[in-house]
């Protein structure tokens, strides 16, 4: 997945589960889920591609052994904050990362595409090589599928936008 693509999917889910539970969404947990989304990505993929400190763009913080302790730590940090909501977000936006990651191997039953999920235990899935930006933009050929995800990229970017400009900053205060 692309970062957009996290992001889309990470909030959508978001929003679903908290739509479910009745509440109403901080500025402060769009953001932990946002950064959810993305964190694996900005870790792995300049380690692997740019300096080759690790195997793959998805080892070390795909990695439940680093997602885990990392997602522990943020939701203690917000719940002695007394904003556990905040630290629930991220760990949830950090977990619908690695679905994203997984949901084509999930679909089909590609075990073995799971191996990044305990790197350094198991070995990283062999992806393919780094493709620069320019690289894949030459590359891309306009459809309509193309053009239809787009748009609709577009739109749950403009549905974010406005959600979060209309979203207190943080939820109303617990009692200490």
């Amino acid at each position: 997945m692309f970062p957009w693509t996290h992001a889309a999917f990470g909030y959508l889910l978001f929003l679903a589960v908290v739509f479910l539970l009745g509440r109403r969404l901080s500025k402060a947990e769009l953001l932990a889920v946002l950064v959810g989304t993305q964190l694996a990505d900005v870790i792995d993929k300049p380690l692997a591609w740019w300096f080759n400190a690790i195997p793959s763009g998805r080892s070390l913080a795909h990695s439940l052994l680093f997602v885990v302790p990392v997602s522990a730590v943020v939701v203690a940090v917000a719940w002695h904050r007394h904003h556990p909501e905040v630290g629930l977000a991220f760990a949830f936006g950090y977990l619908t990362h690695l679905l994203g990651d997984t949901y084509a191997a999930l679909y089909y039953w590609r075990t073995g595409e799971f191996t990044f999920l305990l790197w350094p235990v198991l070995p990283p899935y062999p992806y393919g090589g780094f493709v620069g930006f320019a690289d894949f933009a030459a590359d891309v050929e306009l459809t309509g599928t193309l053009v239809g995800l787009f748009l609709a990229a577009v739109a749950v970017g403009g549905v974010f936008l406005v959600h979060f400009a209309r979203a207190p900053w943080w939820q109303a205060s617990r009692t200490r």
